[in-house]
C-alpha cells in the first residue's frame, strides 16, 4: 500500500481558507489539530520559558486528550505573564459575533487564580481579558469567557491573535498550569471530538471469543497495531478506566496477526468492533487471510472488505456475520485487519472491542435489536419516541453526555416535550426490557 498524498493546490486552499474564513479550532495541541505547531511568543514571565506540548498529567474524566499545552508561571514573572499567538498564522482571521462569542477553555493546575483570554487585531486593538477563576486543583475544569459585551467594539472585528494569561496573580512559587480543548462556541455542541464515555461492555461468555482487544477477555497476541506500511497515527489511552485505542490523521491502519499469531477463525461465526467518530464517513473493515501457506503474496491469499455508515459522536457496535466477508477463501489464517475511512489523511477514530466470537455459544442467535424510531426530527416543541420493545428508561443527552431527560416509561410509545432545549444535536437513549441499550440521534430547531 502506498500512502496517498494531498495535491499542492488542495493544501494551498487549504492554508488560504483558514487564514481568511473563521476562527480555527478547536484548538486542541494535537499534533493533527490546531496550536500545537503554532507559533507561541511568552511575555511577562521573567525569563520566558516558551510553552511546551506535553502529555496530559491527568488522562480521564472530562479531558481525555492526549496532549496539552503546558505554560509554567514563574515567581519572578509579572500576574499578567503569559503566552501569545503570532499575528497573521494559526487563529485565522475573524470577528467575535453572537454565534461564537462563548469561549470555553479546559484548565489543570496546582492552584486556584484567574485564568484570562482576550483576542488582537494587526493594528494592535485589544477585547481586554475576561479573568475567570479555576475552582478546583489537580484536576481539569473548563471554564467560559464570555465576550458577549465587547461585540460591539472596534476590537472585536479583523481579530487575528489570541492571548493567554493562565495564573493573573502574584506567586510565591513557580505554578505549572496546562490549558486545552479552547473551543468557540460555534465549534462546542455537536461538534464533540472525543468519546465523553467508553465503549459497551461485551458480555459473551470468554469460551465464545477470540479477543485481540477487550478489557473483559484475555487477548490473544497481536503482532502490531500499526503496521509500517500504515497511514495513521496510534494513541494508546482510557476512557474512564477502559482501554482505548486511537487512530488520528488516518487513511488506513493495518493490524497485524502473523506466523504463530494468525487467527484461525474456523469456529468463529461474527468479527466485532466498538468505534466512534466525529467526521469519518464511510468507516471500513478488512480481513486478510494468508492462505495455507501463511505468507503474504503466496498466491493463496484472499481478502475481503465491507463499508459501513457510522452514526456520528456516538459508539457504533458492529457484529458483522463473517460471512459477509464473502471474498474470503478461508478462515484459518487470518493475518490482517485492515481499518480505513475518509476523509483522507485527517480521519479520527476511537476503538474497542476487537474480537471474534461463536453466536452458537452465546444464545444470541434470535438476537435483533428492536425497531425503535423519533418522529418528527427535526422537531421544534415535542417528539414521539416508538419501539418494538418496552422501554424501560429514557434518556435525552448532548454530545458531551450531559443528561437532559431522564425517565423511566414502561411503555412502547413515549411523547417528549423538547421546547426547553436549546438547538442542536442531541442523542436519546433508550434502555429496553431484555437489557438492550439504543442510541437515536435527535436534531432541535
Amino acid at each position: 500500500m502506498t500512502k496517498p498524498m494531498k495535491s499542492l493546490f488542495t493544501s494551498l486552499f487549504t492554508a488560504v481558507a483558514t487564514i481568511l474564513w473563521g476562527q480555527a479550532g478547536p484548538i486542541d495541541f494535537e499534533p493533527s489539530g490546531y496550536g500545537a505547531t503554532w507559533t507561541w511568543t511568552t511575555f511577562e514571565n521573567a525569563s520566558n520559558p516558551p510553552v511546551e506540548m506535553v502529555s496530559n498529567p491527568a488522562p480521564g474524566g472530562i479531558n481525555i486528550s492526549s496532549t496539552v499545552c503546558k505554560f509554567t508561571a514563574l515567581v519572578g514573572g509579572a500576574p499578567w505573564a503569559g503566552f501569545e499567538s503570532l499575528h497573521g498564522q494559526g487563529i485565522g482571521l475573524f470577528n467575535l459575533t453572537a454565534a461564537n462569542c462563548q469561549i470555553k477553555m479546559m484548565v489543570y493546575k496546582s492552584v486556584i487564580s484567574p485564568v484570562g483570554i482576550k483576542f488582537a487585531t494587526p493594528a494592535g486593538a485589544s477585547t481586554g481579558e475576561i479573568l475567570v477563576s479555576n475552582t478546583l486543583v489537580n484536576q481539569w475544569e473548563e471554564l467560559t469567557f464570555d465576550f458577549s459585551n465587547v461585540l460591539s467594539a472596534p476590537s472585536s472585528t479583523g481579530i487575528d491573535q489570541i492571548i493567554f494569561f493562565p495564573d493573573f496573580a502574584q506567586r510565591a512559587d513557580n505554578n505549572i498550569c496546562y490549558l486545552d480543548n479552547i473551543k468557540f462556541s460555534n465549534q462546542d455542541g455537536s461538534q464533540n471530538t472525543e468519546p465523553m464515555g467508553p465503549a459497551p461492555t461485551p458480555t459473551y461468555p470468554p469460551n465464545a471469543v477470540i479477543s485481540l482487544f477487550s478489557n473483559p477477555y484475555t487477548n490473544v497476541p497481536v503482532d502490531t497495531w500499526q503496521a509500517p506500511w500504515s497511514s495513521a497515527q496510534l494513541t494508546d489511552l482510557q476512557i474512564q478506566g477502559n482501554d482505548t485505542k486511537r487512530y488520528n490523521s488516518m487513511n488506513f491502519v493495518g493490524i497485524e496477526t502473523l506466523g504463530a499469531n494468525q487467527l484461525n477463525l474456523s469456529g468463529m461465526t461474527h468479527f466485532r468492533i466498538d468505534y466512534w467518530t466525529a467526521n469519518m464517513d464511510p468507516f471500513r473493515v478488512k480481513l486478510v487471510d494468508f492462505g495455507q501457506d501463511g505468507q503474504y503474496a503466496g498466491g493463496d491469499d484472499s481478502e475481503s472488505e465491507l463499508s459501513f455508515q457510522p452514526t456520528p459522536q456516538v459508539w457504533n457496535t458492529l457484529e458483522i456475520p463473517l460471512s459477509q466477508f464473502a471474498n474470503l477463501i478461508g478462515l484459518n489464517h487470518i493475518s490482517q485487519l485492515i481499518l480505513s475511512g475518509e476523509p483522507v489523511g485527517t480521519g479520527v477514530v476511537y476503538i474497542d472491542n476487537v474480537l471474534f466470537f461463536d453466536e452458537s455459544q452465546t444464545g444470541m442467535q434470535d438476537y435483533s435489536k428492536p425497531e425503535s424510531r423519533i418522529f418528527p426530527n427535526p422537531s421544534a416543541s415535542s417528539i414521539q419516541v416508538q419501539s418494538e420493545q418496552i422501554i424501560l428508561k429514557l434518556k435525552v443527552l448532548n454530545a458531551n453526555g450531559q443528561e437532559f431527560i431522564c425517565m423511566h416509561p414502561n411503555e412502547e410509545q413515549v411523547v417528549l416535550d423538547i421546547s426547553n432545549l436549546a438547538v442542536g444535536c442531541y442523542f436519546v437513549e433508550l434502555t429496553h426490557a431484555d437489557g438492550q441499550v439504543q442510541m437515536l440521534r435527535l436534531l432541535k430547531d
